[in-house]
Protein backbone atom coordinates (compact mmCIF):
# COMPACT_ATOMS: atom_id res chain seq x y z
CA UNK A 1 0.00 0.00 0.00
CA UNK A 2 2.86 2.38 0.80
CA UNK A 3 4.44 1.58 -2.57
CA UNK A 4 1.15 2.34 -4.32
CA UNK A 5 0.87 5.66 -2.47
CA UNK A 6 4.40 6.67 -3.39
CA UNK A 7 4.02 5.67 -7.04
CA UNK A 8 0.76 7.65 -7.27
CA UNK A 9 2.63 10.73 -6.04
CA UNK A 10 4.89 10.62 -9.09
CA UNK A 11 1.95 10.60 -11.55
CA UNK A 12 3.98 8.61 -14.08
CA UNK A 13 2.39 7.55 -17.38
CA UNK A 14 5.10 5.04 -18.17
CA UNK A 15 4.21 3.83 -21.65
CA UNK A 16 7.77 3.91 -23.00
CA UNK A 17 11.37 4.10 -21.85
CA UNK A 18 12.09 7.58 -23.20
CA UNK A 19 9.41 9.23 -21.04
CA UNK A 20 9.86 7.06 -17.92
CA UNK A 21 13.27 5.35 -17.88
CA UNK A 22 13.35 4.71 -14.12
CA UNK A 23 9.86 3.18 -14.02
CA UNK A 24 10.62 1.04 -17.08
CA UNK A 25 13.96 -0.28 -15.83
CA UNK A 26 12.67 -0.95 -12.32
CA UNK A 27 9.87 -3.06 -13.81
CA UNK A 28 12.37 -5.04 -15.89
CA UNK A 29 14.58 -5.72 -12.88
CA UNK A 30 11.78 -6.45 -10.38
CA UNK A 31 10.07 -8.86 -12.77
CA UNK A 32 13.35 -10.75 -13.16
CA UNK A 33 13.66 -10.84 -9.34
CA UNK A 34 10.14 -12.20 -9.02
CA UNK A 35 10.64 -14.70 -11.83
CA UNK A 36 13.72 -16.10 -10.10
CA UNK A 37 11.89 -16.16 -6.77
CA UNK A 38 9.21 -18.46 -8.17
CA UNK A 39 11.76 -20.60 -10.01
CA UNK A 40 10.95 -19.65 -13.60
CA UNK A 41 13.28 -20.89 -16.31
CA UNK A 42 15.97 -18.49 -17.54
CA UNK A 43 14.08 -18.25 -20.87
CA UNK A 44 11.62 -15.93 -19.13
CA UNK A 45 14.27 -13.49 -17.88
CA UNK A 46 14.91 -10.12 -19.52
CA UNK A 47 18.56 -10.18 -18.45
CA UNK A 48 20.64 -13.32 -18.92
CA UNK A 49 23.08 -14.62 -16.32
CA UNK A 50 25.99 -13.22 -18.38
CA UNK A 51 24.45 -9.74 -18.30
CA UNK A 52 23.27 -9.68 -21.90
CA UNK A 53 19.70 -9.06 -22.99
CA UNK A 54 17.37 -12.06 -23.13
CA UNK A 55 14.59 -12.80 -25.61
CA UNK A 56 11.97 -13.05 -22.88
CA UNK A 57 10.97 -10.94 -19.94
CA UNK A 58 8.20 -9.90 -17.60
CA UNK A 59 5.62 -7.14 -17.67
CA UNK A 60 3.01 -6.10 -15.11
CA UNK A 61 -0.56 -6.22 -16.40
CA UNK A 62 -3.62 -4.91 -14.60
CA UNK A 63 -5.30 -8.32 -14.31
CA UNK A 64 -4.94 -11.90 -15.49
CA UNK A 65 -7.84 -11.21 -17.86
CA UNK A 66 -5.70 -8.62 -19.65
CA UNK A 67 -2.83 -11.10 -19.73
CA UNK A 68 -5.08 -13.68 -21.42
CA UNK A 69 -5.94 -11.25 -24.21
CA UNK A 70 -2.36 -10.09 -24.69
CA UNK A 71 -0.84 -13.55 -25.00
CA UNK A 72 -3.68 -14.75 -27.23
CA UNK A 73 -2.92 -11.90 -29.62
CA UNK A 74 0.74 -12.93 -29.57
CA UNK A 75 -0.29 -16.54 -30.20
CA UNK A 76 -2.36 -15.44 -33.19
CA UNK A 77 0.67 -13.58 -34.54
CA UNK A 78 2.73 -16.76 -34.19
CA UNK A 79 0.02 -18.77 -35.97
CA UNK A 80 -0.18 -16.23 -38.80
CA UNK A 81 3.60 -16.39 -39.27
CA UNK A 82 3.35 -20.17 -39.54
CA UNK A 83 0.58 -19.90 -42.15
CA UNK A 84 2.73 -17.47 -44.14
CA UNK A 85 5.57 -19.98 -44.06
CA UNK A 86 3.18 -22.44 -45.74
CA UNK A 87 2.79 -20.01 -48.64
CA UNK A 88 -0.48 -18.31 -47.67
CA UNK A 89 -0.81 -14.61 -48.46
CA UNK A 90 -2.54 -11.98 -46.32
CA UNK A 91 -5.88 -12.32 -48.12
CA UNK A 92 -5.88 -16.09 -47.66
CA UNK A 93 -5.05 -15.71 -43.98
CA UNK A 94 -7.85 -13.19 -43.45
CA UNK A 95 -10.27 -15.77 -44.86
CA UNK A 96 -9.30 -18.38 -42.26
CA UNK A 97 -8.80 -16.27 -39.12
CA UNK A 98 -12.25 -17.30 -37.86
CA UNK A 99 -11.13 -20.95 -37.94
CA UNK A 100 -8.42 -20.43 -35.32
CA UNK A 101 -9.23 -22.40 -32.17
CA UNK A 102 -8.12 -21.84 -28.56
CA UNK A 103 -8.43 -24.66 -26.00
CA UNK A 104 -9.54 -24.54 -22.37
CA UNK A 105 -10.97 -26.93 -19.82
CA UNK A 106 -14.39 -26.48 -18.26
CA UNK A 107 -12.49 -25.29 -15.15
CA UNK A 108 -10.44 -22.58 -16.90
CA UNK A 109 -11.19 -19.05 -15.77
CA UNK A 110 -13.83 -17.25 -17.83
CA UNK A 111 -11.18 -14.74 -18.92
CA UNK A 112 -9.93 -17.22 -21.50
CA UNK A 113 -13.23 -17.56 -23.29
CA UNK A 114 -13.77 -13.80 -23.10
CA UNK A 115 -10.40 -13.28 -24.80
CA UNK A 116 -11.52 -15.44 -27.75
CA UNK A 117 -14.61 -13.26 -28.15
CA UNK A 118 -12.44 -10.15 -28.21
CA UNK A 119 -9.90 -11.34 -30.78
CA UNK A 120 -12.44 -13.19 -32.91
CA UNK A 121 -11.39 -16.85 -32.69
CA UNK A 122 -13.18 -19.99 -31.57
CA UNK A 123 -13.09 -21.42 -28.03
CA UNK A 124 -13.07 -25.16 -27.44
CA UNK A 125 -14.11 -26.12 -23.90
CA UNK A 126 -12.82 -29.59 -22.96
CA UNK A 127 -14.35 -31.59 -20.09
CA UNK A 128 -11.97 -32.04 -17.15
CA UNK A 129 -11.22 -35.39 -15.49
CA UNK A 130 -12.41 -36.69 -12.11
CA UNK A 131 -9.91 -34.41 -10.36
CA UNK A 132 -11.05 -31.36 -12.36
CA UNK A 133 -7.87 -31.33 -14.50
CA UNK A 134 -7.29 -30.83 -18.20
CA UNK A 135 -5.39 -33.89 -19.44
CA UNK A 136 -3.05 -34.57 -22.33
CA UNK A 137 -5.33 -37.21 -23.87
CA UNK A 138 -8.44 -35.04 -23.77
CA UNK A 139 -6.61 -32.11 -25.36
CA UNK A 140 -5.10 -34.26 -28.11
CA UNK A 141 -8.47 -35.79 -28.94
CA UNK A 142 -10.11 -32.36 -29.26
CA UNK A 143 -7.33 -31.05 -31.49
CA UNK A 144 -7.43 -34.10 -33.76
CA UNK A 145 -11.18 -33.73 -34.21
CA UNK A 146 -10.90 -30.01 -34.98
CA UNK A 147 -8.15 -30.54 -37.55
CA UNK A 148 -10.32 -33.13 -39.28
CA UNK A 149 -13.04 -30.47 -39.48
CA UNK A 150 -10.71 -27.98 -41.14
CA UNK A 151 -10.04 -25.82 -38.09
CA UNK A 152 -6.66 -24.40 -37.03
CA UNK A 153 -5.62 -24.99 -33.40
CA UNK A 154 -3.26 -22.23 -32.21
CA UNK A 155 -3.50 -21.72 -28.41
CA UNK A 156 -4.03 -23.69 -25.21
CA UNK A 157 -4.38 -22.46 -21.65
CA UNK A 158 -3.32 -24.75 -18.81
CA UNK A 159 -4.14 -23.77 -15.24
CA UNK A 160 -2.01 -24.01 -12.13
CA UNK A 161 -4.65 -23.69 -9.42
CA UNK A 162 -8.16 -23.39 -10.84
CA UNK A 163 -10.65 -20.97 -9.32
CA UNK A 164 -13.20 -23.65 -8.40
CA UNK A 165 -11.01 -26.32 -6.77
CA UNK A 166 -7.35 -25.20 -7.00
CA UNK A 167 -6.78 -28.10 -9.43
CA UNK A 168 -3.54 -28.30 -11.39
CA UNK A 169 -3.78 -29.35 -15.03
CA UNK A 170 -1.45 -31.92 -16.58
CA UNK A 171 1.07 -29.22 -17.43
CA UNK A 172 3.79 -31.50 -18.75
CA UNK A 173 1.42 -33.58 -20.86
CA UNK A 174 -0.24 -30.47 -22.25
CA UNK A 175 3.23 -29.10 -23.11
CA UNK A 176 3.87 -32.30 -25.10
CA UNK A 177 0.75 -31.68 -27.16
CA UNK A 178 1.50 -27.98 -27.58
CA UNK A 179 4.98 -28.80 -28.89
CA UNK A 180 3.81 -31.42 -31.38
CA UNK A 181 0.81 -29.39 -32.57
CA UNK A 182 2.61 -26.00 -32.68
CA UNK A 183 0.31 -24.33 -30.16
CA UNK A 184 1.13 -21.41 -27.92
CA UNK A 185 1.01 -22.71 -24.33
CA UNK A 186 -0.10 -20.19 -21.72
CA UNK A 187 -0.15 -21.14 -18.04
CA UNK A 188 -2.65 -19.27 -15.90
CA UNK A 189 -1.54 -19.38 -12.26
CA UNK A 190 -3.44 -16.27 -11.23
CA UNK A 191 -4.31 -17.56 -7.76
CA UNK A 192 -1.77 -20.30 -6.93
CA UNK A 193 1.37 -19.04 -8.66
CA UNK A 194 2.64 -17.35 -5.50
CA UNK A 195 3.07 -20.82 -3.94
CA UNK A 196 6.02 -21.36 -6.29
CA UNK A 197 8.08 -19.03 -4.12
CA UNK A 198 8.44 -22.14 -1.92
CA UNK A 199 10.75 -24.70 -3.58
CA UNK A 200 8.83 -27.65 -2.11
CA UNK A 201 5.75 -26.78 -4.21
CA UNK A 202 7.55 -26.43 -7.55
CA UNK A 203 7.31 -30.14 -8.47
CA UNK A 204 3.55 -29.53 -8.73
CA UNK A 205 4.28 -27.20 -11.64
CA UNK A 206 6.46 -29.55 -13.68
CA UNK A 207 6.23 -28.37 -17.27
CA UNK A 208 6.02 -24.60 -16.82
CA UNK A 209 9.53 -24.25 -18.22
CA UNK A 210 8.10 -25.38 -21.58
CA UNK A 211 5.37 -22.72 -21.74
CA UNK A 212 5.37 -19.69 -24.02
CA UNK A 213 3.88 -17.51 -21.27
CA UNK A 214 3.14 -17.65 -17.55
CA UNK A 215 0.99 -15.37 -15.43
CA UNK A 216 0.03 -14.97 -11.77
CA UNK A 217 -1.57 -12.21 -9.75
CA UNK A 218 0.74 -10.74 -7.13
CA UNK A 219 -2.36 -8.95 -5.82
CA UNK A 220 -3.92 -12.26 -4.77
CA UNK A 221 -1.43 -14.18 -2.62
CA UNK A 222 1.76 -12.14 -2.67
CA UNK A 223 0.91 -9.35 -0.24
CA UNK A 224 0.57 -6.75 -3.01
CA UNK A 225 -2.54 -4.62 -3.30
CA UNK A 226 -4.59 -4.50 -6.50
CA UNK A 227 -3.68 -4.19 -9.36
CA UNK A 228 -0.51 -6.16 -10.07
CA UNK A 229 -0.64 -9.13 -12.44
CA UNK A 230 2.77 -10.54 -13.37
CA UNK A 231 3.14 -11.90 -16.91
CA UNK A 232 6.25 -13.44 -18.45
CA UNK A 233 6.90 -14.49 -22.03
CA UNK A 234 9.75 -16.74 -23.12
CA UNK A 235 10.17 -14.78 -26.36
CA UNK A 236 8.68 -11.31 -26.73
CA UNK A 237 9.01 -11.19 -30.53
CA UNK A 238 5.44 -12.13 -31.45
CA UNK A 239 3.99 -10.05 -28.61
CA UNK A 240 5.84 -6.89 -29.60
CA UNK A 241 5.25 -7.40 -33.33
CA UNK A 242 1.52 -7.82 -32.77
CA UNK A 243 1.05 -4.81 -30.49
CA UNK A 244 3.54 -2.26 -31.86
CA UNK A 245 2.06 0.77 -33.58
CA UNK A 246 4.34 3.71 -34.37
CA UNK A 247 3.28 7.35 -34.27
CA UNK A 248 5.17 10.66 -34.31
CA UNK A 249 4.04 11.37 -30.75
CA UNK A 250 5.54 8.09 -29.52
CA UNK A 251 9.28 8.71 -29.95
CA UNK A 252 11.74 5.84 -29.78
CA UNK A 253 15.27 5.79 -28.45
CA UNK A 254 17.81 6.39 -31.22
CA UNK A 255 21.04 4.45 -31.39
CA UNK A 256 21.74 1.46 -29.14
CA UNK A 257 18.52 0.02 -27.73
CA UNK A 258 19.80 -2.91 -25.66
CA UNK A 259 17.67 -3.29 -22.50
CA UNK A 260 15.35 -0.50 -23.68
CA UNK A 261 11.75 -1.69 -23.46
CA UNK A 262 8.61 0.18 -24.46
CA UNK A 263 6.04 -1.64 -22.36
CA UNK A 264 3.20 -0.03 -24.31
CA UNK A 265 4.00 -2.75 -26.87
CA UNK A 266 3.53 -5.48 -24.23
CA UNK A 267 -0.04 -4.61 -23.22
CA UNK A 268 -3.40 -3.25 -24.41
CA UNK A 269 -3.42 0.28 -22.92
CA UNK A 270 -0.98 2.99 -23.93
CA UNK A 271 -0.70 4.69 -20.53
CA UNK A 272 0.40 2.61 -17.56
CA UNK A 273 0.86 3.03 -13.83
CA UNK A 274 4.13 2.69 -11.89
CA UNK A 275 3.07 -0.71 -10.50
CA UNK A 276 6.57 -2.11 -10.12
CA UNK A 277 7.31 0.20 -7.19
CA UNK A 278 4.76 -1.44 -4.88
CA UNK A 279 6.08 -4.87 -5.89
CA UNK A 280 9.59 -3.65 -5.06
CA UNK A 281 8.33 -2.49 -1.65
CA UNK A 282 6.85 -5.92 -0.90
CA UNK A 283 9.94 -7.83 -1.96
CA UNK A 284 12.32 -5.57 -0.07
CA UNK A 285 10.20 -5.45 3.10
CA UNK A 286 9.39 -9.17 3.38
CA UNK A 287 12.28 -10.74 1.49
CA UNK A 288 12.20 -14.29 0.15
CA UNK A 289 12.07 -15.80 3.65
CA UNK A 290 9.17 -13.62 4.77
CA UNK A 291 7.11 -14.33 1.65
CA UNK A 292 7.74 -18.08 1.94
CA UNK A 293 6.78 -18.10 5.62
CA UNK A 294 3.52 -16.33 4.72
CA UNK A 295 2.66 -18.89 2.00
CA UNK A 296 3.61 -21.90 4.15
CA UNK A 297 1.42 -20.65 6.98
CA UNK A 298 -1.60 -20.54 4.68
CA UNK A 299 -0.91 -24.01 3.28
CA UNK A 300 -0.60 -25.38 6.82
CA UNK A 301 -3.92 -23.76 7.74
CA UNK A 302 -5.61 -25.33 4.68
CA UNK A 303 -4.33 -28.77 5.71
CA UNK A 304 -5.54 -28.16 9.27
CA UNK A 305 -9.00 -27.24 8.01
CA UNK A 306 -9.12 -30.38 5.85
CA UNK A 307 -8.27 -32.52 8.90
CA UNK A 308 -10.97 -30.82 10.97
CA UNK A 309 -13.61 -31.39 8.30
CA UNK A 310 -12.68 -35.04 7.88
CA UNK A 311 -12.68 -35.59 11.64
CA UNK A 312 -16.11 -34.04 11.92
CA UNK A 313 -17.53 -36.66 9.57
CA UNK A 314 -20.31 -34.54 8.10
CA UNK A 315 -18.26 -33.18 5.24
CA UNK A 316 -16.84 -34.62 2.05
CA UNK A 317 -13.62 -33.30 0.48
CA UNK A 318 -14.44 -32.90 -3.20
CA UNK A 319 -10.92 -32.24 -4.51
CA UNK A 320 -7.32 -32.81 -3.36
CA UNK A 321 -6.07 -30.25 -0.83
Amino acid sequence: MLGDMVSSMFSIIGFNWICSPAATELETVVMDWLGKLIGLDSRFMAIKEDGTEGDGGGVIQGTASEAHIVVMIAAREMAVDRLKSYGMNSSDIDMVRHTLVAYFSDQTHSAGQKATSIIGCQARIIPSDANFRLTKCALQAAITKDRQNGLIPFFVCATFGTTNTAAIDDLYGIADVADSEHLWLHIDAAYAGAALTCPEFRPLARGIDRAHSFNFNAHKWLLTNFDCSALWVADSTHLVNALSIEREYLPKVKGATDFVKDYRNWELPLGRRFRSLKLWFVMRMYGASGIRAYIRKHVKEAKWLEAQLLEDGRFEIMAPV
